[in-house]
């Protein structure tokens, strides 16, 4: 999750919230990838997840990473409990999972470098203190109460906020990873057409990237398990947005949205400040019951455009959230799956042709039909295998239309990072079927050797 944002000075007068948005536009040679993905720390030995602090823990992971490997510590209230460099952090989500949130770079060849360079380092630590690290969408075998909250001031508050807006925040909170990536937009119109596609096609990734089929010891019968959890999660924060695909929808709209998402917190002088359910209407107003008198800034803004969970989100750039975290080579895929569609116009035309007819009910039944069935999904005709095969296509084209090349020019083009994709679009098998495959067979019911089977 994120880190306190970096926004700028008072908002004197309400165009400035729009204006902040609209600020992240960038002509198309500026256009930039960045990629961020989730992974589970836990004991070699009792395969336990790991704590904060101890010889086995996150703060020695940290501790060996910024020692060995050079990075800067980041602090907050005296712990440690991140680190940056060269453009790009390492954090920690709320139950210790480790995030590496990448630096803005031109191709997937220099973001899939920085993913395998960052992966290397974390298992160099992490081998030598006896801690493995795994990909998964879900924690498979822990409970609520095994996995600890880290020492971050924004996690104690909303912890304590999920239960009463929700029934599955805490969980998503401590036992669930993701993989995602960042991408720009030239213009508001722009941006109008690729959130578009990117709300109506998340489906179509939670299918494809689908790996998390256990919780709490067993099978829960969803493919994706994490992506489930989110359904149930806060309604205020959360879903598909059906009024980004009506008339009108801008940078203004997305404010409207933002305005009535609850607040979390305002963030003074290194603590986070208790505004849980409070609305930034009012702090606009010099109104908010937390700092009664005091107006927001626009680091204010950036902070809380980042407690808005829906399956693709703005800030001044574009995230597209739907899909579990995976298996090395899938960390890769991802970002090659978006920036396809969304970095050649052609390609965005034609996924906006594929998607453009269908209702916000079939958006949302997609939703949840991939979170259950993953490629096997079907929703009123619309055959999620035959669409998963459909889009990769065009993400493919894209691709190659880019032709921007890696290896020293060796490789034309981007597109083999599609090849995970592929070969799931060519056996019908995700992450999650291959789970339950080895679960049921090899492994004889025996979830515990999913750690030594699927750890980086």
């Amino acid at each position: 999750m994120s880190i306190p944002q970096s926004g700028g000075g008072p908002i004197e007068h309400r165009d400035q919230l729009a204006e902040y948005l609209s600020s992240g536009c960038k002509p198309k040679d500026d256009w930039r990838i960045g990629t961020e993905h989730e992974k589970f720390g836990y004991c070699k030995d009792t395969l336990k997840a790991l704590p904060f602090e101890g010889k086995r823990s996150i703060v020695a992971v940290l501790e060996g990473l910024r020692d060995r490997h050079g990075w800067a510590e980041v602090r907050e209230s005296g712990h440690l409990i991140g680190l940056e460099k060269d453009g790009a952090n390492v954090s920690l989500e709320p139950g210790g999972a480790l995030e590496l949130s990448g630096a803005p770079l031109e191709t997937i060849h220099e973001t899939c470098d920085e993913v395998n360079v960052h992966l290397r380092e974390v298992k160099d630590i992490a081998d030598e203190i006896g801690v493995g690290f795994i990909g998964l969408g879900a924690a498979p075998i822990w409970q609520h109460d095994e996995v600890p909250l880290m020492p971050k001031g924004r996690y104690k508050l909303m912890d304590a906020y999920m239960e009463k807006v929700g029934t599955m925040g805490r969980s998503m909170m401590r036992r669930t990873c993701t993989v995602q990536v960042n991408l720009d937009f030239a213009s508001e119109a722009d941006m109008v057409q690729k959130l578009r596609v990117a709300l109506a096609l998340q489906p179509v990734a939670t299918a494809l990237f689908a790996n998390s089929p256990f919780f709490e010891g067993k099978p829960n019968g969803h493919k994706s398990w994490r992506s489930r959890i989110w359904r149930d999660l806060d309604d205020a924060r959360t879903g598909m947005l059906p009024w980004v695909f009506e008339d009108g929808m801008g940078f203004e709209k997305w404010v409207d949205y933002a305005l009535d998402v609850p607040m979390y917190f305002v963030y003074r002088d290194g603590k986070y400040i208790d505004a849980l359910g409070m609305s930034f209407r009012d702090f606009m107003q010099g109104k908010l019951p937390a700092l009664p008198g005091e107006t927001p800034t626009l680091s204010d803004w950036a902070d809380h455009l980042t407690t808005a969970f829906p399956e693709a989100r703005i800030k001044k750039y574009m995230e597209m959230r739907g899909a579990d975290g995976g298996p090395w080579r899938r960390l890769c895929a991802l970002p090659a799956f978006w920036v396809g569609m969304m970095y050649d116009q052609s390609a965005l035309d034609a996924a906006w042709d594929l998607v453009k007819g269908w209702s916000a009910e079939q958006r949302e039944a997609l939703r949840v039909a991939a979170s259950v069935d993953g490629l096997q999904a079907k929703v009123e005709g619309i055959n999620m295998h035959d669409l998963a095969r459909e889009v990769v296509s065009i993400s493919e084209a894209g691709l190659k239309a880019r032709a921007r090349a890696g290896a020293g020019g060796m490789v034309p083009d981007e597109t083999h990072f599609l090849n995970a994709l592929k070969d799931s679009l060519e056996t019908g098998k995700t992450p999650a079927d291959e789970l339950l495959e080895q679960y049921h067979g090899e492994w004889d019911g025996d979830l515990t050797k999913i750690f030594a089977a699927h750890s980086y």
